[in-house]
């Protein structure tokens, strides 16, 4: 029996970009760096939750490295979720600074595009975040939204998660354009 991945089937790939832009904080101003990364989407089959939720996964691993040092500096491993029934698409993961996070939002199908946008947030309940006591304390992840666009062979993202940090709120952001490659 097949799996149907629904709005998640035309992820599967090996993704790679390399005209990334990230804003993040730093002490005195925010920083502007150029950024390449590879993001493999793979299929993970489906799984029943409590004998009445069905739902197939993606399990993907996302690196990026600045392109002034080709030093990686943010390793992404988690899982895009499809639950047909509910038309909802869940993102769970986990970078290793000692951050994980469960997101949730929709898809939007039509026939030129995929999008979706999931959204978390640290007083959330239902879409939450983890974090490490030392992140909790210095640099705080207040909420997290991801938007994905799927055209055929191109994937193009934009996420901005909102922090506390240098004893400043702020917005971290990062987009880019990938290519699927395999």
């Amino acid at each position: 029996m097949s799996v149907d991945y629904g709005p998640l089937g035309g992820f599967i790939g090996l993704w790679t970009g390399d005209q990334g832009v990230d804003v993040a904080p730093e002490l005195d101003e925010d920083e502007s760096s150029a950024y390449y990364e590879r993001l493999v989407f793979e299929p993970a089959g489906d799984v029943d939750n409590a004998d009445s939720q069905e739902l197939v996964m993606l399990r993907y691993n996302q690196v990026v490295m600045r392109k002034r040092n080709d030093e990686v500096f943010h390793n992404e491993a988690g899982f895009l979720i499809w639950d047909a029934e509910r038309r909802l698409v869940m993102q769970s993961f986990a970078i290793p600074r000692g951050l994980s996070l469960v997101a949730g939002g929709l898809a939007e199908v039509t026939s030129e595009v995929v999008a979706i946008n999931v959204r978390a947030a640290a007083d959330d309940a239902q879409w939450s975040i983890s974090q490490a006591p030392f992140l909790a304390a210095k640099a705080r992840t207040v909420s997290f939204e991801r938007g994905y666009q799927l055209r055929g062979d191109m994937l193009t993202y934009n996420q901005t998660t909102h922090l506390e940090i240098y004893s400043r709120s702020m917005a971290h952001t990062d987009t880019n354009v990938l290519k699927r490659t395999s």
